[in-house]
């Protein structure tokens, strides 16, 4: 929709880090007035909806500095330089909770946070899941913790504010609707 583009006139970069990268664009507005945009730079990332054959939701408990809280949250990493969405879903489903899938499938993308960022997170299924003998070391500044449980569970979870970011949410949601309209208990 090109009447709502922004033209970028002039970009400022603020911050370059391990993570993301931060700058600021002066833009010209539609009605030809001008304005200035923050914006976050990330390379994207993935989540892992994963279960075990016994329906239990593979999940790993993390501190979140911004929360200043430990939540609940699928497994998800960053895409690295090259990598391409599902490799990083099996590498990061590997070093966070230490199964292999036999199936992995592409679910959706979307945007986390398009106002301000231009990160994009891919979400894969995992089924036919098994430990995996060769356990990957996850990031060295990265502490986990394994859990497991049932979608009752989560949907508990997700009122006391345990899991409570999107993703989470969104893949706990996917598998109720996956639940009602298959019957799968």
């Amino acid at each position: 929709m090109k009447r709502f583009e922004e033209k970028t006139i002039k970009t400022e970069s603020i911050f370059k880090g391990k993570v993301i990268d931060l700058q600021v664009d002066d833009v010209e507005l539609p009605n030809g007035k001008t304005s200035k945009r923050e914006l976050v730079k990330h390379p994207g990332a993935v989540a892992i909806i994963a279960r075990t054959d016994e329906g239990k939701v593979i999940m790993v408990e993390q501190y979140r500095k911004p929360l200043e809280k430990s939540i609940i949250e699928i497994p998800a990493g960053k895409l690295e330089a090259g990598e391409n969405p599902e490799e990083t879903a099996k590498r990061e489903l590997a070093e966070e909770t230490g199964y292999e899938a036999d199936e992995l499938s592409f679910v959706v993308s979307y945007y986390t946070s398009p106002g301000f960022a231009d990160e994009k997170l891919y979400v894969y299924e995992a089924k036919g899941l098994k430990l995996s003998e060769n356990r990957l070391d996850g990031d060295e500044d990265e502490f986990v913790d394994l859990v497991e449980v049932t979608l009752e569970e989560a949907k508990q979870m997700i009122k006391q504010e345990r899991i409570h970011d999107a993703k989470t949410i969104h893949a706990i949601y996917y598998l109720l609707l996956d639940q009602l309209n298959y019957g799968i208990d």
